[in-house]
């Protein structure tokens, strides 16, 4: 019996130093792993870094602009490359409109800037639409009557330039004539 207790003890001792031979190869197989991961590790922040100005290059491909309006013009298509500053679309506001109009020296006395007005628009074969307007500018040097000016009265040589603003609700388009009846005048043009 005292055989079999000596033998139990020596396998017992064999045991105790096979678990000290495994614990020695799990430390060494950790210590090897962590000089692995120490590389793998030091690649992580310049890979952040890189994922950080991706993200960066990758935001500026995205046109936002800074108004609200309507794209008239596009100038480039969609997936060309541009430089910055260079124009890629035309775009206006055309929640308020500005119509240039003429006045002749006799009508120059009879208005004043920040004047309501009312300005009629061709909106069909024979109707016209009217809009409230104000004006807003008015030139302070005669000019030549311009080619392009369409008036129900004799053109005389010289006109004042005047600028009306018009709240738009999508009815005017941009180049459209239209006339400005000047209240107490009575006269349009």
């Amino acid at each position: 019996m005292d055989g079999k207790v000596t033998v139990m003890g020596k396998q017992i001792e064999i045991a105790k130093a096979r678990i000290d031979v495994l614990n020695a190869q799990i430390q060494s197989a950790k210590e090897a792993v962590r000089i692995q991961n120490k590389g793998i590790i030091s690649e992580v922040q310049p890979l952040q870094k890189k994922g950080a100005l991706l993200d960066d290059q990758l935001s500026r491909t995205r046109v936002v602009s800074p108004l609200a309006g309507t794209i008239l013009t596009t100038y480039v298509d969609e997936g060309e490359l541009v430089s910055p500053g260079k124009a890629m679309f035309k775009l206006a506001d055309l929640t308020e409109m500005t119509l240039r109009a003429y006045l002749n020296g006799d009508q120059l006395a009879q208005v004043i800037l920040g004047q309501q007005v009312t300005v009629y628009v061709d909106s069909g074969a024979s109707d016209q639409k009217s809009y409230k307007g104000t004006i807003s500018w008015i030139s302070d040097k005669a000019e030549f009557t311009p080619k392009t000016i369409q008036t129900r009265d004799e053109r005389s040589n010289l006109v004042y330039a005047m600028k009306v603003k018009v709240k738009n609700d999508g009815g005017i388009k941009i180049g459209m004539y239209g006339e400005v009846d000047l209240g107490a005048a009575k006269n349009k043009s």
